[in-house]
């Protein structure tokens, strides 16, 4: 197969990035239990990460292409190996902050990277989508992985224990694999060069005429809100889990790779619906089914709090039903992201790459920490209605984005 090894590279480098990302809904729960922290205080978690993923996109998108993809993406792969070894000499909530910050600044050169070599070694619009659905499946995967692999540290007899921390171990040598691999693999960036000769200021300026695109501006809006639903369910759910639904923690997190499971399902069965149905019916669907299962679903805890649930087996319902939104939010993400990069000039990737995660980080942000304020000061189930609220203007997002699409772009 073309270019494998490179492909091989690029999954691997997701699927430990995915695994340290999504952590966070597991290390919000945990700072709760170890460090005694309010629901409001451990939302910050999130903006650590996701503020740090946009402040680096923004100061390097409009240079991606001088570093070099596969440069960046060795030097993030670097830097969070150093981090994630030396996190458990580390004790705080400080720590996990600066680890979140750390693992935020790296995934901002992975992800920019990667969605930029997708146009590298891909041949049209239609092998463009697909691989974008599988790599993003694979993220799932990795976020599935990494539900079970923290859970086998937690020890529920003792829950201010932290010898959770040691998983680190584990990741740093998952990241030094990545790294080796990318480091022998090979990589023809020359389509991403534009031919225009023109200072750092000016490429840097790119990226704001990029913005004023109409067809960019409707796109920037539905991936800010996209995200922001995925990732106020996806870092709260081991907290709902355990404090609405009183699951043990370690099941808490064990139950919350059900919603990453249906999310890893959802975007690898897109990469097959999608090459023979229109986009926009597919999404439009899938928008509406996740609002209806959030109508469905909430209502099951009602009441389950009171039952002793020891495992999986004696699990509610309720444990088991709303996670499945996964299954219709998952098309949507990857399915935007190429269609807005199909749309453009290959050299222009990397600018928008770097659009695509600033906003996609900020609308994670801001997911995070209105939930938490919600579920501290309302309740777990009046937090999750919340997603009714973006789902209702994503839909509406969309149905713009297709009536611009196709038009002239710049």
């Amino acid at each position: 197969m073309q270019n494998w090894q490179i492909k091989a590279s690029l999954f691997l480098n997701y699927f430990v990035f995915a695994i340290l990302l999504n952590s966070v809904g597991t290390v919000i729960l945990q700072v709760q239990n170890n460090y005694g922290v309010t629901e409001s205080a451990a939302s910050v978690l999130e903006a650590f990460k996701d503020l740090s993923i946009a402040a680096v996109s923004f100061l390097l998108s409009s240079h991606i292409t001088r570093i070099g993809y596969k440069n960046a993406m060795l030097i993030a792969l670097g830097l969070v190996t150093v981090a994630c070894f030396t996190m458990p000499m580390l004790n705080g909530f400080w720590a996990t902050k600066l680890l979140f910050a750390a693992v935020g600044s790296s995934f901002a050169l992975i992800k920019m990277s990667v969605y930029s070599t997708i146009g590298l070694v891909t041949r049209d619009e239609k092998e463009h989508i697909s691989l974008m659905n599988f790599i993003e499946s694979f993220f799932m995967v990795g976020i599935l992985t990494g539900y079970f692999i923290f859970s086998a540290f937690v020890d529920d007899a003792n829950p201010q224990s932290t010898a959770w921390l040691r998983v680190y171990y584990l990741l740093g040598g998952i990241s030094l694999a990545a790294f080796l691999l990318l480091l022998t693999a090979k990589l023809d960036e020359s389509a991403s060069k534009s031919q225009e000769n023109i200072s750092l200021v000016q490429d840097f300026g790119k990226m704001f005429q990029l913005m004023v695109v109409p067809l960019v501006l409707v796109f920037i809006l539905c991936a800010f809100f996209y995200v922001l639903v995925e990732q106020s369910i996806m870092s709260w759910l081991p907290t709902y889990n355990s404090k609405v639904l009183n699951l043990p923690t370690a099941l808490s997190i064990e139950m919350a790779s059900i919603l990453a499971g249906a999310t890893a399902l959802g975007r690898f069965l897109a990469g097959i619906v999608m090459k023979k149905h229109k986009w926009d019916v597919v999404l439009v669907g899938c928008l509406i089914l996740a609002a209806l299962l959030v109508l469905t679903a909430i209502p099951l805890a009602k009441g389950v709090g009171e039952r002793t649930v020891t495992g999986w087996g004696d699990a509610p319902l309720a444990a088991f039903v709303f996670p499945l939104i996964g299954l219709f939010l998952a098309p949507i993400y990857p399915a935007i992201n190429s269609l807005i990069l199909s749309s453009l000039p290959k050299h222009k990737h990397g600018l928008m790459s770097g659009l695509i995660i600033i906003f996609s980080a900020l609308g994670g942000t801001t997911g995070s920490i209105i939930t938490g304020n919600i579920f501290q000061h309302f309740d777990g189930q009046t937090a999750f209605y919340f997603s009714l609220v973006p789902i209702g203007i994503l839909l509406v997002g969309l149905l713009f984005f297709k009536k611009l699409q196709g038009k002239p772009q710049a």
